[in-house]
């Protein structure tokens, strides 16, 4: 396998051990943590990653985020089957996979970690790390994120689950945008989604409240999961492949 440079110093070594509850056959992930005060420019020529022009302009801490995503990127894309380039950023600043790899790309405070496979076993991927809002500051943007029928489900549940299922929230239908951005070409916000129900456990069910393709429908359920680490919420949804056509 062919070798990559070594990691910056801004960058701790990547983990490629599993952290979510639900496992995804032939996934590929890969995480680290980073400094913005150990980061410098000239990381990015020393780790071989190209910095946009976007990312050029960026203050220091969106560069370090960005080259900590890319490190992880490139590793999972190479453990999964060699492929030795990260990928791109498209014009709306989504990362361009090649045409037969689906994949997503999360980091939060500190944290960037990637998540990759070949599109024949899963067509759509989403990953989205969050940290985990204050009471306050989730009551404070509950509105913005909650539909009416999910704020009324979070109010007839345990008052210390609130900034969790507020925060989770937010994370999953990041998720969900990201893992079915790339099929349906279409935007979607919050209120396009809802929250079902989720558990402790990890296990998450999400209905779309709007028609994004004859596919992808107004009602259509989407399983999701999650993990709690060190602060953060980190949330998924994985969308299989189709089922190859059979031969006549």
């Amino acid at each position: 396998m062919n070798r990559l440079p070594d990691l910056p110093t801004c960058c701790t070594a990547l983990s490629g051990d599993w952290p979510l509850p639900i496992a995804l056959p032939g996934c590929v992930w890969r995480c680290t943590k980073f400094s913005t005060a150990n980061f410098t420019f000239e990381d990015f020529a020393r780790s071989a990653i190209a910095a946009p022009a976007s990312i050029q302009r960026s203050v220091a801490k969106r560069q370090a985020e960005f080259l900590a995503g890319r490190l992880c990127a490139r590793d999972a894309l190479l453990h999964l089957d060699g492929t030795l380039a990260p990928p791109a950023i498209g014009e709306d600043r989504a990362p361009v996979w090649p045409g037969h790899i689906t994949g997503a790309i999360t980091h939060s405070n500190g944290r960037a970690g990637a998540l990759v496979a070949h599109k024949r076993d899963w067509q759509g991927l989403g990953i989205d790390l969050e940290n985990m809002l204050s009471n306050g500051r989730a009551q404070r943007l509950a509105n913005q994120i909650l539909t009416p029928d999910e704020l009324q489900r979070m109010a007839a549940g345990p008052a210390e689950d609130q900034a969790l299922a507020i925060t989770l929230t937010f994370s999953i239908k990041e998720s969900l945008f990201k893992a079915l951005y790339p099929l349906v070409h279409k935007r979607f916000y919050f209120e396009h989604a809802q929250v079902l129900n989720w558990s402790k456990d990890g296990s998450v069910r999400l209905g779309l409240l709007t028609e994004l393709s004859t596919e992808w429908y107004r009602g259509r359920v989407i399983e999701g999961q999650f993990a709690l680490l060190d602060g953060h919420v980190l949330s998924a949804v994985a969308i299989k492949a189709l089922p190859a056509p059979k031969s006549i």
